[in-house]
């Protein structure tokens, strides 16, 4: 099975500057989520960049990069560009991986790629069981619904599912999204041409958009933990702590 990681690295951040060239342990944040991706046996791997900051380092460890532009508001829309650049055929699969996730494994990266080839679904994402009610009730952890076949039913900020009486809570049925998502080159580019839809406005999650017009995204239980990405100076140093040799 052939696939393509692109990883979108955008240089600006609002919590934490030039996040993706923060150190960890003598590599910067960046290089290590680029080796998670070439680990995981992709036929190849590009950082999809539109600063030079970014793509001097990348060169420096070796890395394929792309330059886009600056106008993109999501990690989908800069790939959607290098797809253009790079002439990538409609039926390639695409892993988007985010810089900012050095955390995420290769396994995990083959995984939600080979779900995506045995589906027959339009898109491909991964999932976590929730770890207590705490992170449940949190709306910064998105939770996914899905049925037996792996068909995602919802994405939402909310508490989902919703138990009636405080005593039915069972956290057996309660999973936290994971935002690697594969799809086939073809499809990103189906996507940009949606209308975002209300759902998607309201909570702020792009994959709604694909729901709601019919699409049908693939669920899985990641194969092992994901770790945390990088937003803030606290995430950078639980991901040192994390990763210490």
């Amino acid at each position: 099975m052939d696939f393509s990681v692109i990883i979108p690295a955008r240089y600006a951040s609002s919590r934490l500057n030039a996040k993706l060239l923060q150190d960890i342990h003598g590599k910067s944040l960046i290089q290590h989520t680029f080796e998670n991706a070439i680990n995981s046996g992709a036929s190849r791997v590009i950082i999809a960049t539109d600063d030079e900051r970014i793509e001097k380092v990348a060169k420096e460890f070796g890395a394929t990069t792309c330059m886009t532009g600056n106008h993109h508001i999501s990690g989908t829309s800069r790939i959607a560009e290098v797809l253009e650049l790079l002439n990538i055929s409609d039926d390639e699969i695409i892993v988007n991986v985010q810089g900012d996730e050095p955390m995420l494994g290769a396994s995990v990266i083959k995984q939600v790629a080979k779900n995506l080839a045995s589906s027959n679904m339009q898109m491909a994402t991964l999932c976590e069981r929730v770890i207590d009610h705490d992170q449940y009730l949190d709306p910064n952890c998105v939770k996914v619904v899905f049925d037996k076949f792996g068909k995602s039913l919802y994405f939402s900020r909310a508490s989902i599912p919703a138990f009636r009486e405080k005593a039915d809570f069972d956290i057996e049925l309660c999973f936290k999204h994971i935002g690697i998502y594969a799809y086939r080159s073809g499809f990103i580019k189906q996507y940009l041409t949606m209308d975002s839809s209300r759902y998607e406005q309201v909570e702020k999650l792009e994959q709604l958009t694909v729901l709601n017009e019919g699409f049908d995204v693939h669920v899985e239980l990641a194969c092992e933990a994901t770790g945390f990405g990088v937003d803030t100076a606290e995430d950078l140093e639980k991901v040192r702590e994390a990763l210490r040799p």
